[in-house]
């Protein structure tokens, strides 16, 4: 309605919005100091805009600029594409998991088979296994999933079979591509470039997760599966979380034009949209860039050569690893321990040592796994040392 309102004349009465007027609010305006040292300021009007209701698809200068980001960055092929042929479309969510949360209920059906990274995020299996499809393991190492794994699971099925009435041929196949949560695995570009075609022969739509697109220690950054994208087949879910800020709560949908305005009816219905006033946050920091290159990658590439070094001195003897090229996590190996549920969940505990078990990444979390994650973002140098003494201890104890 508001935007309605927006288009009519003058001279119209509307006596149709349910909005509350904004003259009741009680903020007035709003600085917010940058570290930088500059500042970023709500005027009263802009403060007005902020706290009310927006469109369900977002606010249409973030949604303006952040289009112009996704083609300066990836030059997705559908960006000239019609709307009918799966032109490029975006919309804000509330951080990227509610993207992710609506693709998949827009998607899967009870029964389907989905494909997906062995191991993969829990908050992914979290939002997957209520919807009663299948979950299929794609085997994955330290450059993410294996191609050739991918096409031998797909083997169950000829490709003419795909459009049969009553096919279980998969539709949907889910990556992290980048710094890859548990395992920090980044995805090499022959890899994508291979797997996309697979998707092309079986016609499956990739869901390309990326939230640490931005944390990718060393240039060049490999393409994406949306620069590649020739058919509309690639739905991406993208998030400021890991960058600005994760209580801010901002991610964004992109995939074609008529699946993304199946998620803005979804949002319609749900949430009705994303704050207003964390959209107008991002577009304001015009400095975002800059803060993106010069502190949150050295910030977050240091941490990672920190877990690294600290894994070298201690853990060399009892685990293995790889280091990873992106995001923030250390996905670790114990030898001699076939699983360290109780290790991590009860030992490491009585130490006062926080990890997590990798089997709550797998599908059947049941089975023993022999995996731990460590994360690198909050703890200091020192701190991860000590963690991975106290570890290494109890690994040695335990075998």
């Amino acid at each position: 309605m508001t935007e309605l309102q927006q288009r009519s004349p003058p001279s119209l009465i509307s006596l149709a919005g349910g909005a509350p007027n904004p003259s009741t609010f009680p903020f007035l305006s709003a600085n917010i100091q940058l570290k930088n040292g500059q500042t970023v300021g709500f005027d009263e009007t802009l403060m007005k805009r902020a706290l009310q209701y927006s469109a369900s698809n977002g606010i249409p200068e973030l949604l303006t600029w952040m289009k112009n980001l996704q083609k300066n960055l990836h030059n997705p092929p559908t960006a000239t594409y019609s709307p009918e042929k799966g032109q490029m479309e975006m919309c804000v969510t509330t951080g990227s998991q509610e993207g992710l949360c609506k693709v998949f209920e827009m998607l899967v059906n009870p029964g389907d088979n989905v494909l997906l990274d062995a191991p993969t995020y829990s908050g992914t299996l979290a939002a997957l296994q209520p919807l009663g499809c299948n979950l299929i393991n794609v085997s994955s190492d330290q450059h993410g999933m294996i191609p050739s794994a991918l096409k031998e699971v797909l083997s169950r099925w000829a490709p003419s079979e795909v459009h049969e009435p009553g096919s279980s041929a998969p539709k949907v196949l889910y990556t992290i591509p980048n710094g890859g949560n548990p395992t920090g695995a980044s995805m090499t570009a022959q890899r994508k470039k291979e797997i996309y075609e697979l998707a092309r022969q079986y016609d499956m739509l990739i869901i390309e997760d990326d939230p640490y697109y931005f944390l990718q220690f060393d240039k060049p950054w490999a393409p994406t599966f949306l620069s590649m994208d020739v058919d509309g087949r690639v739905i991406r879910t993208d998030s400021f979380s890991k960058i600005l800020s994760s209580g801010l709560r901002i991610g964004f949908v992109t995939g074609p034009k008529p699946l993304v305005d199946r998620v803005v009816l979804h949002i319609q219905a749900s949430t009705m949209h994303t704050s207003s006033f964390t959209q107008v946050i991002p577009k304001l920091n015009t400095h975002g860039s800059c803060h993106l290159k010069i502190v949150v990658i050295e910030f977050y590439r240091k941490q990672r050569d920190a877990m690294i070094s600290s894994a070298e001195k201690w853990l060399k003897d009892v685990a293995e690893w790889h280091a990873p090229s992106a995001g923030m996590f250390l996905w670790i190996k114990l030898k001699g321990i076939a699983d360290t549920q109780q290790l991590i969940m009860e030992k490491a505990l009585e130490k006062e040592v926080l990890l997590v078990p990798g089997g709550v990444f797998m599908i059947n979390s049941s089975e023993p796994c022999a995996y731990v994650r460590a994360a690198f973002s909050l703890s200091t140098p020192e701190q991860m040392d000590e963690a991975f003494r106290r570890l290494s201890s109890l690994i040695k104890d335990a075998v």
